[in-house]
């Protein structure tokens, strides 16, 4: 393959609605804008009206520094907007509120995990405040614009060009969409829009340092489109350069059905759009006081809380699946609550709930949406931990409660699934299933011990789940014990 001789380098825009409850600039709601009436949110400040004055909201400067401190980025004292000339159809003023060369946030670092048990850190190098477009919907020939989504706030944190591969793209997506939602400042929901990635994508020979001309893949609305397009990218731009070519910069779009990239327009440079200091807004001045206030008040992020679950007794593997989605987390804390084992409780979630929701096509973020409460896998873990089922019969009360909840308890009735001490009972089918299997006897007797794992799940088998392993293990052991000698 082609791209064995060569290695992408990707920087990596992340746009993120900031989940305040009005706009920017002015006093509009943020609404949904995949659920409220088109263009009834606005006002003559976010329609770009002549005339109007913006106002910054505090509450976005505030989720911005959040934002910036959980990322280990310096919060600059001074900084101001911008304005960034373009225009475009659903930009209602001809040029969008931004932040230039004093952005809120800089010299930052995530640390990712990798899949091979490596981690990776990339660094930062700003995060700035700016305002959200409108939204256009194409319809046949023509295009409609909805102007609610117009100044809802908006975050843009770009990395440096430290991602080596898709797979790197990925975990740096997932990991600081996690710290967003555990922040509180954007709900992680890409299918809504609140979080558009745009991956700067350009490849080298392994072993170089150079950046060669690059190409940006514009509004990638999920993580496996942004891993997906990052791949291609990096294998078309090796096979140019096989090839004798050169790659042109370009601004690129993804066609998710032919599952390839096509080209929108040529890259604009930072002087294309004419950047100057926004007039109708005051530079913004920052506290010591009020930044150290925000860093008292941050929650717990996912590194942290994935070392405190590692305390737990969890693995590391488990302990990032468990955090990597705040609802899990959440999820899976309130199992503990609930009074559930901690590494049972992991088990259960990550290898029995998780298959479930897959095969129902959910991720993993709707847990808290499914039928099965907290409460009441944390009850079943401990009718399983008590003999009271087995693990078998405790999944098969598992699919009951995912299919229509209620008590897991009441479900063991119901299926008749209640385990058996009854000793007599045990012996009645061992002895029938060593009768008929007079053959597998006569090998174990004969030293072939493996033989006695077949032979215990013609037991379990026959009992039905009530029957306990201890029980049938000690019944199976004296039987073949007492056949063998005589």
């Amino acid at each position: 393959m082609p791209t064995t001789r060569y290695e992408g380098v990707i920087g990596l825009e992340v746009h993120a609605e900031l989940e305040t409850r009005s706009k920017m600039f002015c006093g509009c709601a943020v609404v949904d804008s995949t659920t409220a009436e088109p263009n009834t949110v606005v006002c003559p400040i976010c329609l770009g009206m002549p005339g109007v004055l913006p106002v910054i909201n505090r509450r976005a400067v505030e989720f911005a520094i959040r934002v910036g401190l959980a990322l280990h980025c310096e919060i600059a004292p001074f900084n101001r907007f911008a304005r960034k000339s373009y225009f475009y159809p659903d930009l209602p003023k001809g040029y969008q509120i931004s932040q230039y060369e004093l952005p809120i946030a800089v010299n930052g670092w995530l640390e990712i995990d990798l899949p091979d048990g490596s981690t990776r850190r990339v660094r930062i190098r700003r995060a700035h405040l700016e305002e959200d477009t409108g939204k256009l919907t194409h319809v046949g020939d023509s295009s409609l614009v909805d102007f609610n989504r117009s100044g809802v706030p908006l975050l843009e944190i770009v990395s440096e060009p430290d991602i080596r591969s898709d797979v790197e793209a990925e975990a740096y997506a997932r990991k600081l969409r996690a710290i967003l939602q555990y922040l509180g400042v954007n709900s992680g929901d890409m299918s809504k829009g609140v979080l558009r990635m745009e991956p700067n994508i350009s490849v080298r020979p392994v072993g170089s340092v150079e950046l060669r001309t690059r190409t940006e893949v514009k509004n990638l609305n999920s993580i496996r489109s942004l891993q997906r397009a990052s791949a291609h990218e990096i294998e078309r731009q090796a096979k140019v350069y096989e090839q004798g070519g050169l790659v042109d910069q370009a601004t690129l779009g993804w066609d998710e059905i032919r599952q390839t990239t096509v080209i929108q327009r040529e890259k604009e440079s930072a002087h294309d759009y004419r950047y100057f200091p926004e007039p109708d807004l005051p530079p913004l001045a920052i506290s010591q006081e009020w930044i150290e206030e925000i860093r008292q008040h941050l929650p717990e992020l996912p590194d942290a809380k994935r070392d405190r679950f590692i305390k737990l007794g969890l693995s590391r593997y488990d302990a990032s699946v468990l955090v990597a989605e705040r609802a899990v987390a959440d999820y899976f804390e309130a199992v503990l609550s609930a009074g559930a084992d901690a590494k049972k409780a992991a088990n259960w979630i990550i290898n029995e709930l998780f298959a479930r929701m897959n095969k129902a096509g959910l991720d993993t973020e709707a847990i808290g949406s499914t039928k099965v409460a907290p409460a009441a896998l944390a009850g079943l873990i401990k009718l399983v931990d008590a003999g009271a089922i087995n693990n078998s019969a405790g999944k098969k009360v598992l699919d009951s409660l995912y299919a229509e909840g209620g008590d897991p308890a009441e479900w063991v009735a119901k299926l008749g699934l209640e385990q058996t001490r009854d000793t007599g009972a045990v012996e009645t089918v061992v002895e029938a299933i060593l009768n008929a299997n007079a053959a597998e006897v006569t090998r174990y007797c004969a030293g072939e011990e493996k033989v006695l794992k077949f032979l215990t799940g013609q037991v379990m088998r026959e009992g039905k789940g009530k029957f306990p392993a201890d029980l049938v293990q000690q019944v199976l052991s004296s039987k073949l014990a007492g056949r063998c000698s005589g």
